[in-house]
């Protein structure tokens, strides 16, 4: 699994660990980094190639929508980092402050130890965290997702059904960072239950499914099927507009 930051991009894999921990393998520093789509040379769908200073990586992506958010936040987290580290800069260094090979190969280390660290701290503290849902339903967030979804946030009441059910449960629901909370009313501390929508896929029931019902969705991930329906044209509008951050259309 691979997460971008502000001069790095770090690359990990799930740990064998009760906490769920990720384990960091490398990280491919931003300075002068290109992107080249490699999927004729490589014969791989959705594949791209990261050509550092140092070293060169060949990724893919589970589909198109996947490889264009990535390469544009690539491309975009290159950009930012050239202008803030110009070359200029780092030419100007005296012989005295300039390191050896072995001293910049032991800080690497030490920033990579840190990187480690921080990761594993934060997946100990939140096994169910935006990061574990992308690792278990192999999906991106992009840094214009997390932008929208703070700009979008909602909470109402609706009526929800599940696929094998008969009656329509009323809660209160609250839309927020990519997911949706259940709440028996607006005066409850904490939710009933939480329902992660990224990877899940957004549509309205088809006649088949014998819902009869007005400003009905559906939400459905694999064999995972919710049926939602809002009191007004306005609130089945608005949910269909903040969801459609998180979901697949």
């Amino acid at each position: 699994m691979f997460f971008l930051f502000s001069d790095s991009l770090v690359y990990t894999s799930r740990g064998m660990t009760a906490d769920n921990q990720f384990k960091v393998h490398g990280q491919l520093p931003l300075y002068g980094m290109t992107i080249r789509e490699s999927e004729d040379e490589w014969g791989l769908p959705h594949c791209f190639t990261l050509f550092g200073q140092r070293q060169s990586v060949v990724v893919a992506a589970s589909c198109l929508s996947e490889m264009v958010k990535w390469m544009e936040d690539i491309r975009m987290a290159v950009d930012l980092v050239e202008q803030s580290n110009r070359p200029t800069d780092l030419l100007s260094t005296s012989q005295s402050d300039r390191k050896s090979p072995e001293e910049e190969e032991e800080e690497e280390e030490e920033e990579l130890s840190a990187s480690r660290s921080s990761l594993e701290r934060q997946a100990a503290q939140r096994g169910n965290s935006t990061v574990h849902i992308c690792w278990h339903r192999n999906t991106s967030v992009s840094m214009v997702d997390f932008s929208e979804a703070v700009e979008n946030q909602l909470s109402g009441n609706l009526l929800r059904k599940f696929k094998n059910s008969n009656g329509w449960q009323k809660l209160w629901v609250v839309y927020t960072n990519f997911s949706m909370f259940f709440y028996k009313s607006h005066q409850d501390d904490y939710p009933l239950a939480s329902l992660p929508l990224l990877g899940y896929s957004l549509t309205v029931p088809a006649e088949t499914e014998n819902i009869q019902k007005d400003y009905v969705f559906k939400l459905h991930f694999k064999s995972h099927v919710y049926y939602f329906r809002s009191e007004s044209q306005y609130t089945f509008q608005r949910y269909l507009s903040v969801s459609n951050l998180s979901v697949c259309l």
